[in-house]
């Protein structure tokens, strides 16, 4: 199942970046495990997967010890309190969100002594109670985190609300490719643009995404 899965996700990425006249190896598929077991994330690998997210550290300490030859992604909203321990195990962190995590990360990747890559969340649609960043304010906590050279910004992050027509999503979408394209900070490229889950990446695709962190599509609603 999880191989016909595989190949549906993955011709859905194919068609949607060429609609867009994109080239589908553009886009890295991030395969969100979420409830997924060992046996089902060792399957994935054996079917050439190698990018997983997690959101809670508590559930992937176990599977990043486990495969830590895996590149790992912390998609969810992450606590001052756990960055000693997120940092060694997660390549990318999706969702810096302010300026006390940036601090929090910036101490310690130097204890650590290692760089943080990091993507910064923005809650495009502006919705109430939900993470990340006012677009308004991107400008200037991108300038800021150039004075953090442990910090290495590599692109934005946005979630959509969930709505039943993924094409209700688009203007979040572009919203976030629109601000890649005006914030322009020396010395900081933001080459990648994560956004796109299960009901609407195909359209996150079109509007240019570069990460799309797909789970239910892949290993069923309950892993």
């Amino acid at each position: 199942m999880l191989a016909e899965r595989l190949n549906e996700v993955n011709a859905a990425i194919a068609a949607a970046a060429s609609k867009a006249g994109r080239d589908p190896a553009a886009v890295k598929l991030v395969a969100v495990t979420k409830t997924v077991g060992l046996d089902q994330i060792r399957q994935a690998i054996a079917l050439g997967l190698h990018d997983f997210g997690e959101n809670r550290l508590q559930e992937a300490r176990a599977k990043v010890d486990a495969f830590p030859d895996q590149s790992w992604h912390f998609i969810g909203h992450l606590q001052t309190n756990k960055v000693k321990e997120v940092l060694p195990r997660f390549a990318l962190i999706h969702s810096l969100d302010s300026f006390r995590l940036a601090e929090a990360l910036q101490h310690w990747g130097e204890r650590l002594d290692r760089y943080v890559n990091v993507l910064v969340q923005v809650n495009v649609a502006r919705e109430k109670g939900k993470y990340g960043l006012d677009p308004g304010e991107l400008p200037d906590f991108l300038t800021a985190l150039r004075a953090m050279t442990r910090i290495k910004v590599r692109g934005l992050m946005a979630m959509a609300p969930w709505v039943e027509d993924p094409e209700e999503a688009r203007p979040v979408f572009r919203g976030l490719r629109l601000l890649q394209q005006q914030c322009s900070v020396p010395d900081m490229q933001l080459e990648h643009l994560s956004m796109g889950m299960t009901n609407d990446y195909r359209v996150a695709v079109e509007e240019g995404a570069t990460i799309v962190r797909v789970g239910t599509a892949l290993f069923g609603p309950h892993g």
